[in-house]
């Protein structure tokens, strides 16, 4: 081998490592990525039935709250208008 040949053959040989670090890397990340996302899964607090049924009462009123008292401002503004 000459040293033209044994030069090519190191840098084939680093780009051939680089390239399997790369991927090693990437499927570690890969693996912690999922192991960190089972993890906060299981601190999540998912409501029961009693409390989801408590949240949607609650929504459900205050959108039906918010829409008259914006229907009552609206009767008032065209009534207002109406007097101009």
């Amino acid at each position: 081998m000459s040293k033209k040949e044994t030069k090519e053959t190191k840098k084939t040989t680093k780009k051939v490592a680089k390239k399997e670090v790369k991927e090693t890397k990437k499927k570690e990340k890969k693996e912690g990525l999922f192991k960190s996302i089972k993890k906060e899964m299981s601190k999540v607090h998912f409501p029961n039935r009693k409390d989801m049924v408590k949240y949607s009462v609650a929504t459900i009123f205050f959108v039906i709250f918010f829409a008259i008292y914006f229907y009552v401002i609206e009767l008032i503004m065209a009534f207002v208008k109406s007097l101009v």
